[in-house]
Protein backbone atom coordinates (compact mmCIF):
# COMPACT_ATOMS: atom_id res chain seq x y z
CA UNK A 1 0.00 0.00 0.00
CA UNK A 2 1.49 3.55 -1.56
CA UNK A 3 0.21 6.43 0.24
CA UNK A 4 0.50 9.77 -1.49
CA UNK A 5 -0.92 12.94 -1.98
CA UNK A 6 -2.59 14.97 0.00
CA UNK A 7 -5.24 12.93 1.25
CA UNK A 8 -5.52 12.65 5.13
CA UNK A 9 -4.61 9.38 5.57
CA UNK A 10 -6.66 7.45 8.82
CA UNK A 11 -5.77 5.58 12.07
CA UNK A 12 -7.03 1.94 9.79
CA UNK A 13 -5.15 3.23 6.76
CA UNK A 14 -2.09 3.94 8.56
CA UNK A 15 -2.53 0.65 10.57
CA UNK A 16 -2.57 -1.29 7.36
CA UNK A 17 0.78 0.43 6.57
CA UNK A 18 2.60 -0.24 9.48
CA UNK A 19 1.41 -3.57 8.90
CA UNK A 20 2.49 -4.12 5.36
CA UNK A 21 5.97 -2.76 5.94
CA UNK A 22 6.90 -4.57 9.06
CA UNK A 23 5.48 -7.85 7.90
CA UNK A 24 3.26 -8.33 10.64
CA UNK A 25 -0.61 -8.93 11.37
CA UNK A 26 -2.92 -5.68 11.65
CA UNK A 27 -3.98 -6.34 15.59
CA UNK A 28 -0.15 -6.18 16.20
CA UNK A 29 0.31 -2.91 14.30
CA UNK A 30 -2.88 -1.57 16.13
CA UNK A 31 -1.27 -2.68 19.30
CA UNK A 32 2.50 -1.13 18.37
CA UNK A 33 0.78 2.20 17.71
CA UNK A 34 -1.13 2.79 20.53
CA UNK A 35 1.23 1.74 22.93
CA UNK A 36 2.92 3.82 20.83
CA UNK A 37 0.78 7.31 21.33
CA UNK A 38 -0.33 6.11 25.28
CA UNK A 39 3.70 6.10 25.94
CA UNK A 40 4.02 9.37 24.18
CA UNK A 41 0.70 11.11 26.25
CA UNK A 42 1.92 9.37 29.59
CA UNK A 43 5.80 10.75 29.29
CA UNK A 44 4.40 14.10 28.56
CA UNK A 45 1.84 14.32 31.28
CA UNK A 46 4.92 13.43 33.62
CA UNK A 47 6.42 16.98 32.19
CA UNK A 48 9.24 14.88 30.77
CA UNK A 49 9.54 15.07 26.89
CA UNK A 50 10.23 12.17 24.06
CA UNK A 51 13.21 12.77 21.49
CA UNK A 52 13.64 10.54 18.86
CA UNK A 53 16.84 11.09 17.23
CA UNK A 54 16.22 11.65 13.53
CA UNK A 55 12.58 11.84 13.77
CA UNK A 56 11.76 14.84 16.55
CA UNK A 57 10.49 15.88 19.95
CA UNK A 58 7.68 15.42 21.33
CA UNK A 59 7.03 18.11 24.63
CA UNK A 60 4.51 20.71 26.66
CA UNK A 61 4.60 23.90 26.56
CA UNK A 62 2.22 26.39 28.69
CA UNK A 63 0.04 29.17 27.27
CA UNK A 64 -0.25 31.84 29.39
CA UNK A 65 -3.68 33.57 29.99
CA UNK A 66 -4.93 35.60 27.25
CA UNK A 67 -8.03 37.67 25.71
CA UNK A 68 -9.99 36.19 22.53
CA UNK A 69 -12.74 37.27 20.53
CA UNK A 70 -15.75 35.21 20.00
CA UNK A 71 -16.12 35.04 16.08
CA UNK A 72 -20.17 34.71 16.05
CA UNK A 73 -20.67 37.84 18.77
CA UNK A 74 -17.52 39.82 18.76
CA UNK A 75 -17.26 39.58 22.29
CA UNK A 76 -14.37 39.97 24.45
CA UNK A 77 -13.20 36.46 26.38
CA UNK A 78 -10.95 35.39 28.67
CA UNK A 79 -8.85 32.43 27.58
CA UNK A 80 -7.36 30.41 30.51
CA UNK A 81 -3.59 29.14 30.60
CA UNK A 82 -3.11 25.81 29.55
CA UNK A 83 -0.76 23.02 28.44
CA UNK A 84 -0.22 22.20 25.24
CA UNK A 85 1.28 19.05 22.88
CA UNK A 86 4.18 20.82 20.54
CA UNK A 87 6.01 18.36 18.04
CA UNK A 88 9.47 19.69 16.85
CA UNK A 89 10.59 17.36 13.40
CA UNK A 90 14.27 16.49 13.32
CA UNK A 91 16.11 17.60 10.38
CA UNK A 92 16.23 14.06 9.09
CA UNK A 93 12.54 14.01 9.33
CA UNK A 94 12.03 17.33 7.62
CA UNK A 95 14.82 16.24 5.20
CA UNK A 96 12.60 13.36 4.33
CA UNK A 97 9.81 15.32 3.50
CA UNK A 98 11.29 17.84 0.77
Amino acid sequence: MLIKGNDVVNKVQFIEKISGDANISKIASARVLDAFIEAISKTLRTGDHVGLVGFGTFSVRSRSDRVGRNPQTGETIKIEKRKVPIFKAGKVFRDSCN
